[in-house]
């Protein structure tokens, strides 16, 4: 019996839709948690960092009055990423902002920004919502490169009420 034969195209689409399966079957997990190290074994968590570890590896000096600070640092296979945040007053803002003297003034953003992907080092890590989720944050980058093993920095700046606001800044190592 002779087979019919297939034509190239279809073939294609066939092998195509094989390897999109593998490929994500072999990337499946829970969203949210994309290239955690317990899956990947290309990043972990590190359980020993703290906001003084963090803030010296950004070379970034946290101002007395911040309060509710929480950092985390991530370590991965090339570079590591690190976050930083606190809530200053709203008179220590802009003096903590021009210690870190950006590359160029930071512009507003209105609205929120909305992503699709997710960060490698999210805030949600700390139990703070993205700053790109947020509306009415004044962001830019602080360097790149940066002093010692930095790559960059970058800072965004969110009103809480009118006596305070929360600073994140998101580095890379």
């Amino acid at each position: 019996m002779i087979r019919p034969r297939r034509p190239r195209r279809a073939r294609a689409l066939g092998l195509a839709a094989v390897l999109l399966g593998a490929l994500a079957a072999g990337c499946s997990g829970v969203p949210g948690e994309a290239g955690r190290s317990a899956d990947t074994g290309f990043s972990s968590w590190e359980e020993g960092a703290t906001v003084d570890s963090v803030a010296q590896t950004l070379h970034v000096d946290v101002p007395p009055t911040a309060t509710r600070t929480a950092a985390a640092h991530r370590r991965g296979h090339q570079d590591d990423g690190l976050i930083l945040s606190f809530v200053l007053p709203a008179e220590a803002v802009d003096p903590f902002l021009a210690q870190l003297n950006p590359e160029r003034p930071l512009r507003l953003r209105e609205q929120p920004f909305i992503a699709e992907a997710t960060p490698t080092t999210p805030f949600a890590r700390l139990g703070l919502p993205e700053p790109d989720s947020l509306p009415h944050v004044r962001e830019g980058q602080v360097c790149a490169p940066c002093e010692g093993d930095l790559n960059w920095l970058k800072v965004a700046v969110a009103q809480i009420d009118e006596r305070s606001s929360r600073v994140y800044l998101r580095g890379v190592d």
